[in-house]
């Protein structure tokens, strides 16, 4: 699977119901963000609140361009909570925060419209 940032790009394959329950949506509370310089692309560490059935999780993102590091604490979030962590650098990501390009290629961040309690599954 390639994936791309093409708005005009034709949809993925077609997958069943049931995996797409596979991928574990969440939303969660930034607590902290801090900036991570010994990231190959500029990025951030965010320090997020899952609730307490998930916890809190470390995320590296790469949301730099169209958020400014305070504006972060606070805000709700999308991330993929059950892949395996992934080190970044000396960083270890243990959730992939979701966002979605904008016209020129940087990571605008998705969350809901209104607060949801941490921990709430998307579907």
């Amino acid at each position: 699977m390639h994936l791309t940032h093409d708005p005009a790009a034709p949809a993925a394959d077609t997958i069943g119901f049931d995996d797409f329950l596979k991928v574990d949506i969440r939303v969660g509370t930034i607590l902290s963000a801090e900036p991570y310089p010994e990231a190959r692309k500029p990025a951030y560490k965010l320090l997020i609140d899952f609730g307490p059935g998930i916890g809190t999780k470390k995320s590296s993102a790469q949301i730099t361009e169209n958020h400014a590091l305070d504006d972060l604490p606070g805000r709700q979030v999308a991330a993929v909570v059950n892949f395996p962590p992934r080190q970044i650098g000396k960083f270890l990501s243990e959730v992939l925060t979701l966002g979605f390009a904008d016209e020129t290629g940087a990571v605008t961040l998705f969350a809901p419209d209104k607060p949801v309690p941490n921990g709430a599954r998307l579907f």
